[in-house]
């Protein structure tokens, strides 16, 4: 019961275009500064190490490195000081949490760009299946 009215008292908190990123992914976050009365918008960039908690204290963990010194920097998801998140480059991770990019320096801390699919680079693919199928066939 208290679950429901916790999650009731939360949704009015919640971002409703929530941005859409995994772990491994580079991004951008503009965070909303306020210096004195006038707003600007600061950016961090780094790779998406980690991602915990749910609804409203959904958080998301963002490293990178500063005159070769490693720099992490958690987010609250669904704070009103986010001004939005910007994918960059999507990178391939079969692990949840990404901490032991920690350890690593200089080029080991890259990730692999995970390559999209699209609908030109299928029907290029598939004309290779089938030419070598024929050339397969052809030598048979």
């Amino acid at each position: 019961m208290s679950q429901q009215i916790l999650s009731h008292v939360e949704a009015s908190s919640l971002k409703t275009e929530v941005p859409q990123f995994a772990i491994g992914d580079t991004v951008d976050v503009h965070t909303r500064i306020l210096e004195g009365e006038k707003e600007r918008l600061q950016i961090f960039n780094g790779v998406v190490i980690a991602r915990s908690g749910s609804g409203s204290r959904e958080m998301f963990t963002v490293r990178r490195i500063v005159t070769g010194e490693g720099v992490e920097r958690k987010f609250p998801l669904h704070s009103p000081k986010i001004a939005k998140v910007e994918v960059k480059r999507s990178g391939v991770s079969r692990r949840a949490k990404l901490y032991y990019l920690r350890d690593r320096v200089g080029k080991s801390v890259r990730l692999r760009e995970k390559r999209e699919e699209t609908a030109a680079t299928a029907s290029v693919a598939a004309k290779a299946k089938k030419a070598k199928a024929a050339a397969t066939a052809a030598k048979s």
